[in-house]
């Protein structure tokens, strides 16, 4: 089944009656069933009705998210329904920055370059691969901080998992491509752009049935990469995640060439999977890997990656692995690093010991940047949008925009008629179908939410593909 976060929902007021044949039963001269017919609606009629949001401010699932370095009131993340948003307040108000910008509605990777942070490349697809995803078609560069965006290559990729820029090179940039979802494909593994993205060459790639999932730049020496592969599919009735193309490497010479680390001491023999990576800011020696495997976990190097030691493997940071698997470092502490799954864990301790820092945000973690000035300082991405904290996490903006994907819709008999939604990884919910008519100029506006609701006017923009929406007559 498809997931789609936007519902499309018609105003039955406005449509004209529509007239279908019966077949008839020879036998009981009953009628029993409309006859297959090609119904036309007159494109008159057609261009009398516009689409408009109908809400409600609920996020949705995100894998990608983003801060800009040296702009701390400035933030970003991808919704996997709804496009890549932007705040210029810490959080408290967002934009959808790349509505009828870009030909994909799916944004499932985003990066700012730091040495100059009007660059942004945004990865297009979801790689986190649930029994319902959404492709995309590439990646995509804005040279104006998210004003206008140029499509760069990886049409053919479904689903691009991570974007690294290059610290002090703008023009450097690194990406993790999946590849298709369900068929073998070329436009797998690490390719490496040093124009700016105008060209790509791919540096990493094991074979047409394995994508590349995760990749972490040394900050204190960026010519030192490590990258992880993953053999994984994902079919209509079937997935598989693990085989022998996943693998963990590591580059010294800035992505051309790759030496593989996945057996080295230390590390789980058999199947691997997926595989999450991060170097530590604070110490080029130490490397986190979370690693899915029958005995996996999160592995430790104080080497640089020639040794490893299994630090945790608690099922809290293993669990469903083919869609988590996430491993952040601290860039000022080696000893303090972060993993992501159905909860948001902190380690003070090399990994040895955790603490929970979600807070009241929502659950299921996929995506997290840390101020690489001000640690305490981060942007979260998880299953209700993103949102932004200045308090290592003691703390979270509220997620109160319609991002949400909705699995089925229906109308009620109120007046005014209510359109009814079931929310993925959240409750079913209401909303008047003239919420947010004031923003259009239709008279008094609606109540903002679903649920129980609450007054006033939507604050946010108008969404082309967001939560629910109404069509009516002009």
């Amino acid at each position: 089944m498809f997931s789609l976060r936007s519902l499309l929902v018609l105003s039955a007021p406005a449509v004209a009656a529509l007239s279908l044949p019966f077949a008839t039963d020879s036998t009981s001269g009953g009628r029993v069933a409309p006859a297959p017919s090609a119904v036309a609606l007159d494109s008159a009629l057609r261009a009398g009705y516009r689409w408009r949001n109908i809400g409600p401010d609920r996020g949705g699932r995100s894998i990608a998210s983003s801060g800009v370095k040296g702009r701390p009131t400035e933030a970003y993340f991808g919704a996997v329904g709804g496009g890549l948003w932007k705040t210029t307040d810490s959080g408290e108000n967002w934009t959808p920055v790349t509505d009828g910008l870009i030909t994909a509605a799916s944004v499932g990777a985003v990066a700012v370059s730091e040495s100059n942070p009007d660059v942004v490349f945004i990865g297009t697809g979801e790689t986190c691969i649930r029994g319902n995803i959404m492709p995309g078609d590439g990646v995509y560069r804005s040279r104006d901080a998210g004003k206008t965006w140029t499509h760069v290559g990886f049409k053919e990729s479904h689903g691009i998992s991570k974007i690294r820029i290059h610290p002090t090179n703008p023009d450097i940039i690194y990406v993790a491509s999946f590849g298709k979802y369900s068929v073998p494909s070329e436009e797998r593994g690490v390719f490496k752009s040093t124009d700016g993205g105008t060209t790509w060459k791919r540096v990493l790639f094991r074979d047409d049935k394995t994508g590349a999932i995760d990749i972490s730049i040394d900050r204190n020496n960026p010519n030192v990469l490590y990258a992880s592969l993953w053999e994984a599919y994902r079919k209509e009735y079937q997935m598989s995640s693990g085989g022998a193309g996943s693998g963990l490497f590591k580059s010294t010479d800035g992505g051309e060439t790759w030496t593989e680390v996945t057996r080295n001491p230390g590390m789980p023999t058999g199947l691997v999977g997926r595989i999450g990576v991060a170097v530590s800011g604070a110490n080029s020696n130490r490397v986190y890997a979370l690693v899915e495997n029958e005995k996996g976990g999160l592995f430790r190097s104080d080497d640089a990656g020639a040794t490893w030691t299994l630090v945790n493997d608690k099922r809290d940071i293993r669990q469903r692995a083919f869609y988590y698997t996430h491993v952040f470092a601290d860039p000022k502490n080696a000893d303090v690093v972060y993993m992501q799954n159905t909860s948001f864990f902190r380690s003070t301790d090399g990994g040895k010991t955790m603490t929970t820092i979600d807070n009241g945000t929502h659950g299921d973690f996929h995506d997290l940047w840390i101020d690489p000035d001000v640690p305490e300082h981060m942007v979260v991405a998880n299953d209700g949008g993103g949102a932004v904290s200045s308090n290592t996490g003691g703390k979270w903006t509220a997620q109160d925009y319609p991002t949400e994907q909705f699995y089925h819709a229906v109308t009620t008999t109120h007046t005014p008629y209510h359109v009814c939604g079931s929310q993925q990884d959240n409750s079913t919910l209401c909303v008047p179908f003239n919420w947010n008519a004031s923003a259009f100029g239709l008279g008094a506006g609606g109540r903002r939410g679903g649920g129980g609701g609450h007054g006033g006017p939507a604050r946010h923009h108008v969404r082309r593909d967001g939560g629910l929406v109404h069509c009516r007559r002009r």
